[in-house]
């Protein structure tokens, strides 16, 4: 990944305050957005002379100070976390982007997952590669319904906590039996992507299987005491018996008791300052073994098909292997082109980006299920905002 030679470097001390000015004012129009109850807002220079983190609002329905310090649920941003891990087992040599799902994961488990007419099943021949990129054709668990049901995530915001696993997941996928197209060739070029939140659920359940310890233990080895992360974890029950000292998670005006089922999601809790420690390391080829495995993530660039998603990215973009990305053309008003953006947003309106021409890392959060587009509308902003200071 080639990084711009000019962007915000060596920023000066009057520079920088105007810059943290012009911050303020946007993450308090942010506030301002409908249902926005909490919001965090963090962007850091590459070379760190710019490093500035603000947060606004309420952290719970108690009415406890969002601060900077609060850890969050970064929803799918975890998806960048999950995609590092199947690339350092990778280089570990514990498996590899080609093999078959079926290697790690039992037949009973995956048969009928996709299976496009009564005789041909394509659930053993899906790849890991085919997962992390979102080609595998899999519909998305959290969404998927047969007529006069309704999806998992209408059961939860009518019905209420639930928990589920795995085998839940993938019977949901076959009992919706629809899958989205055949899994797509490895180097088909312009192959077929759609977002699906399955894919990584099954990724998840093959690096336990790797692994042999659930997914909260292979990420605190592999990456959370690695990078010094103390505030990154992944919830359990216990996370929401005393849920004053987290960030709460709001649909419209409503927050979210939905301990189970969030324990379920597997996505992760953290902060600001963390995920900014996380993507730089990502960017630079820390967390790797070999920098040049970050190239896996962002070397083909597939783009994801339309759709209404209630949970997905909300903007026509473009996906790698577990990294999307992004840019505004011009014609769309303000008419002012901005460098692509790389990174991955989540249904709470969630973010966490690299803007490589800049040289410039943006985090940011809103806790609300309901603006799950809500980052390719504020970022494009911040960053036309931004340029001025260039």
């Amino acid at each position: 990944m080639k990084i711009g030679e000019k962007g915000f470097k060596g920023i000066s001390q009057g520079k920088k305050k105007e810059i943290e000015r012009k911050l303020e004012q946007l993450l308090e129009e942010l506030m301002k957005k409908k249902c926005i109850k909490q919001a965090i807002l963090g962007v850091e220079s590459g070379d760190g002379s710019l490093n500035w983190i603000g947060a606004r609002g309420v952290a719970n329905a108690e009415g406890e100070k969002m601060t900077p310090e609060t850890p969050f649920w970064i929803a799918s941003v975890t998806k960048l976390f999950i995609a590092s891990t199947i690339l350092r087992l990778q280089e570990n040599g514990k498996l590899s982007l080609e093999d078959k799902i079926g290697t790690y994961l039992p037949a009973d488990l995956i048969e009928g997952i996709h299976k496009t007419d009564e005789e041909k099943d394509h659930s053993k021949e899906i790849t890991i590669q085919q997962l992390l990129g979102h080609f595998s054709g899999l519909p998305d668990y959290i969404e998927t319904k047969k007529k006069g049901d309704k999806s998992l995530f209408e059961e939860i915001l009518e019905e209420g906590d639930k928990e589920w696993g795995i085998n839940e997941v993938l019977q949901r996928v076959r009992d919706y039996n629809k899958p989205l197209f055949p899994p797509q060739e490895i180097n088909k070029k312009g192959k077929k992507a759609r977002y699906s939140d399955t894919n990584y659920q099954l990724l998840i359940a093959i690096i336990e299987s790797v692994m042999k310890k659930p997914l909260a233990e292979v990420f605190r080895e592999m990456i959370f005491k690695p990078l010094g992360l103390e505030k990154t974890f992944s919830p359990d029950l216990k996370t929401f018996a005393g849920e004053n000292s987290i960030g709460g998670v709001w649909y419209k005006d409503q927050q979210l008791k939905i301990p189970r089922a969030m324990a379920s999601f597997q996505d992760l809790f953290s902060t600001a300052e963390e995920l900014l420690i996380f993507m730089k390391a990502l960017v630079k080829g820390e967390i790797f073994v070999r920098r040049e495995t970050l190239n896996l993530m962002t070397g083909e660039w597939n783009r994801l098909g339309f759709s209404l998603s209630r949970v997905g990215p909300g903007w026509p973009m473009e996906y790698g292997l577990g990294i999307l990305r992004f840019t505004i053309p011009g014609y769309i008003p303000p008419f002012q082109k901005v460098p692509e953006i790389i990174g991955h947003s989540g249904a709470s309106g969630s973010w966490l980006f690299f803007c490589p021409d800049w040289d410039l890392y943006l985090v940011g959060n809103v806790s609300q299920i309901s603006a799950p587009a809500l980052p390719f509308q504020f970022v494009p902003k911040l960053m036309r905002e931004l340029r001025q200071f260039l």
